[in-house]
């Protein structure tokens, strides 16, 4: 990837726009893997049909409601909906009418890894057509429920980058491309954000991407700054989104709103060397440490954990983990709104479509269909931790008042 000069970007910030923090009822919510990309085969995956949450989406959403969970991350899949500019939202219709029975509000992610076919995201239209159809869903969204509807322009740009324009896991599967394809979807978002906007002055936007750290090999120690410079492309596409150095692309503070962090136990590693730091190595950096420094590089922004989970047997202990970080870094002053735990039912592997034994219901194949079958320890523990949060917000620790953190900004 290309450098840029962060000294230039930081000197050349600028003061957030303050608006309202989006309030998650009973702060822990959870989402659905909705993946559509073109993997590295050259197959179009499509997670919610593979985990059929379309046929029992009735189901999955109950479930959810049973949890307590009363906000949920749902895809719209892009090239799916969009047939050469044309767009059928039938889709969408039928996951609001679904959130509407079971009293859930929903995070539209407009764009998960896919998009039509028929474009290329190093072209400059690319970025004109995400515009009509964001506008498109917009319009249709305040149509039906009203303005301030939430919204996910792009999943993960950073990622998005690196999988399909630096390594060409992802269509369009470019090689050592992946700072001009960031600039390119951050572009993409922004017009697509000015065009939500327009039909919906008080939308807003929960701009996700993963918080990472890599780590020098112990056999390799001059590696270390090397590892330090990765680290910090985490913070490229959110800077772009904010106007917070490329200024040239139109971003704004009022478009990077509120921070969406996703973490996972394979976001630390050692750098060059692949695979994940184990869950007990104490080289991994403390989440609550993480969270401050996302909430110091972007003052007065709310920040929502969009994506966290774990499988197998880890899945009770990341949970907890999770938990006890959140709530150390929210009573430091650190304002985070919410914790999404994702996904909530289990989900095939990106490539080569092994079950993970991810999240709160395994699947079991009966006749053809996928039913849930709950993992009940990772209930237990989740209902452990709402109970703690309900003590801590009675004592008035827990989340901060937005007002108290900008005072210590």
């Amino acid at each position: 990837m290309d450098r840029n000069d962060t000294a230039a970007r930081d000197e050349e910030r600028l003061p957030p726009t303050i608006r309202p923090p989006i309030t998650i009822p009973g702060f822990f919510f959870g989402g659905y893997e909705c993946s559509t990309q073109l993997d590295r085969h050259g197959v179009r995956r499509n997670l919610v049909a593979e985990t059929q949450h379309d046929r029992f989406l009735d189901e999955d959403l109950a479930g959810a409601r049973d949890l307590g969970i009363v906000v949920l991350r749902e895809g719209i899949a892009w090239d799916r909906v969009d047939d050469g500019g044309t767009i059928d939202l039938a889709p969408v219709r039928t996951i609001r009418d679904a959130s509407l029975r079971h009293g859930q509000r929903i995070i539209w992610d407009l764009f998960h890894y896919g998009y039509p076919e028929d474009l290329d995201p190093f072209a400059e239209a690319f970025a004109d057509r995400f515009a009509r159809y964001a506008s498109t869903v917009a319009r249709y969204l305040v149509g039906l429920d009203g303005p301030g509807q939430w919204y996910t322009p792009i999943n993960e740009p950073s990622f998005l980058a690196w999988a399909a324009g630096e390594v060409g896991w992802f269509a369009p599967y470019g090689k050592e491309r992946g700072y001009e394809l960031k600039m390119k979807l951050a572009k993409t978002a922004i017009v697509g954000m000015e065009a939500i906007r327009a039909v919906d002055p008080e939308a807003r936007f929960v701009n996700v991407d993963p918080v990472c750290h890599a780590v020098a090999p112990g056999d390799a120690p001059e590696l270390a700054a090397e590892a330090a410079e990765f680290t910090g492309y985490q913070w490229q596409s959110w800077d772009m989104l904010g106007g917070l150095g490329w200024v040239d692309l139109g971003g704004r503070p009022d478009f990077l709103d509120v921070i969406g962090v996703n973490y996972y136990l394979t976001g630390q590693w050692e750098h060059r060397r692949g695979g994940h730091l184990a869950f007990d190595d104490p080289r991994r950096r403390p989440f609550r440490e993480m969270l401050g420094e996302v909430a110091t590089r972007y003052p007065g922004h709310p920040i929502l954990i969009t994506e966290t989970g774990c499988w197998g047997d880890l899945r009770v202990p990341w949970l907890k983990m999770i938990a006890e970080e959140v709530r150390a870094a929210v009573e430091s002053g650190i304002p985070i709104a919410g914790v999404c735990f994702y996904p909530l039912v289990d989900m095939t592997e990106w490539h080569e479509r092994h079950w993970m034994h991810f999240g709160f219901w395994d699947m079991e194949e009966r006749g053809g269909l996928l039913c849930r079958k709950p993992f009940l320890p990772i209930h237990e523990a989740l209902a452990a931790e709402r109970a703690r949060t309900a003590t801590a917000k009675e004592n008035r620790q827990f989340p901060p008042n937005i007002g108290q953190y900008r005072k210590k900004a």
